[in-house]
């Protein structure tokens, strides 16, 4: 089907772009409140077409969260369609079809051609809503200011001259600054700034609330482009975690102070966990049994990936196919909890 918009030709090379003065918030803003123009609709998807060709795959797949499962490429589709003759004529003879032939008149041709184009016009702009115009706008300006041009992920400590490594200064900054200006509401956030004593208390999910709400609103602060602009700044001898909370949680650790340089969470943890090991066994010589330092293992990697363990866990993978909680206290009897709390107090130090 073509996508050309009404009234131009296939052979126009007029561009689609209609309102080039108009902010992307507001084009945004007009149809989501029921503002149905050819141009405001047509510069709209110019403008998505070009964010579809920018934001990674990690933006594409949080956009979906917003717009209902649809991608760019869908919702730029819709948005041409709903004034494309050709579409519209389509969806016209559907609804015709619906009338006896000797019934039909003029007039419910004009009718269903009308609903026709309500009809694909509700369907482009129920798409859009508050939050996702106020990511794809903020992904929009991120991406505005991204390094050179360069997809940050791309570029290495050598390839950043004096303008960018100004730039790093300033992401850094800005990561720090958000971070401050949020330490009072987000829970995780205020532990790390006021109670960092109660750090054995994070969890998962905490962290995924900074996460989330920091991709949202600041996109290009997002852990990937921070752990990169610290790279251009300093020396990073921690190759960068895989999973993007633990490098969260290492940034937001070097950020409050608690490691004077950027290091990796779980590698954090792992040397942590080492110290501990290594102070039990002083003085008590194989204070722990094979089969417990087995649990021990993975009592300290599911910390790793979760951040905090709880009593709870032990029924789900991986202990529970070790036996659970159950085999733990046989284990470990009364001191099972003392254990567990100590771990979550040690490993977050």
């Amino acid at each position: 089907m073509p996508l050309e918009p009404l009234n131009l030709k296939k052979t126009d090379s007029r561009p689609l772009e209609r309102k080039p003065t108009i902010a992307l918030k507001d084009l945004l803003g007009a149809v989501t409140m029921g503002v149905a123009d050819e141009d405001l609709f047509l510069s709209l998807a110019n403008r998505l077409i070009r964010l579809d060709k920018q934001i990674t795959d990690k933006e594409k797949d949080k956009l979906l969260e917003y717009s209902g499962g649809k991608n760019l490429k869908q919702i730029t589709k819709e948005l041409l369609t709903a004034f494309d003759e050709d579409a519209i004529e389509e969806k016209t003879q559907e609804l015709i079809a619906k009338i006896l032939v000797e019934d039909r008149t003029p007039q419910d041709y004009d009718n269903s051609r009308k609903e026709a184009q309500e009809t694909l016009i509700s369907q482009a702009a129920t798409t859009f809503n508050g939050e996702l115009n106020n990511y794809v706008d903020n992904v929009r300006k991120q991406h505005d200011q991204i390094i050179d041009s360069v997809n940050i992920d791309t570029v290495t400590k050598s390839e950043w001259d004096t303008t960018s490594v100004d730039k790093a200064k300033e992401i850094v900054k800005d990561f720090s600054e958000y971070l401050l200006k949020h330490k009072d509401e987000i829970a995780a956030l205020s532990i790390f700034y006021n109670q960092p004593y109660n750090r054995r208390n994070i969890t998962f999910k905490m962290i995924q609330e900074v996460f989330e709400k920091l991709t949202l609103e600041k996109p290009l602060l997002a852990p990937d482009y921070v752990w990169e602009a610290y790279k251009a700044l300093e020396e990073v001898k921690s190759e960068q975690p895989k999973d993007e909370l633990t490098a969260l949680v290492s940034l937001i650790r070097r950020v409050c102070g608690i490691d004077q340089e950027l290091k990796a969470f779980d590698s954090t943890i792992d040397e942590n966990y080492r110290k501990w090991i290594f102070k039990q066994n002083a003085g008590q010589h194989n204070r722990f049994t094979a089969e417990q330092l087995d649990w021990l293992r993975m009592l300290k990697d599911h910390v790793v990936s979760s951040y905090h363990i709880e009593i709870e866990d032990l029924d789900f993978t991986p202990f529970d196919a070790k036996g659970g909680r159950g085999k733990m206290y046989q284990l470990f009897g009364n001191e099972m909890n003392e254990i567990m709390n100590e771990l979550n107090e040690v490993l977050a130090a």
